[in-house]
């Protein structure tokens, strides 16, 4: 398969992940026809795009033969494993501890607008004798 999409991996970023890919996820079924590199780089161009599984150009694997790969590693946690391990590798590169030592989360609460909302029904019970709620 040529490198006609974008999404296609390199041979330096496959080399950085292939490793997870030799465990064999599978539970016995046919031979695999395609190598996990075009499996991959399909699930990626599915995701990329956002076209439907069964819309998957034909230069990539079968449809279903992805789908049943993208599931077998999902279910596996393959995708988190790749993730940690990238991302490790990339705070030694920059010179950082590999575990991230503290995080910040900022939220922004907006304090919405009363406009006397509760005195105006006040006022109104008062006006129309309603005792109690409504």
């Amino acid at each position: 398969m040529s490198n006609a999409y974008p999404n296609h991996l390199s041979d330096r970023e496959w080399e950085a992940i292939k490793i997870y890919f030799e465990v064999d996820y599978s539970k016995g079924g046919r031979p695999i026809k395609h190598t996990k590199r075009e499996l991959l780089e399909a699930i990626f161009y599915v995701l990329r795009t956002g076209c439907q599984w069964h819309y998957l150009p034909k230069d990539f694997p079968h449809w279903k033969t992805v789908y049943t790969y993208f599931k077998k590693w999902k279910d596996a946690h393959l995708f988190e494993k790749i993730n940690h391990h990238l991302r490790k590798k990339l705070r030694v590169i920059i010179g950082r501890n590999l575990d991230p030592s503290a995080a910040i989360v900022d939220s922004q609460s907006v304090k919405t607008v009363e406009r006397g909302g509760s005195q105006v029904m006040m006022e109104l019970k008062r006006l129309r004798g309603v005792k109690g709620t409504l």
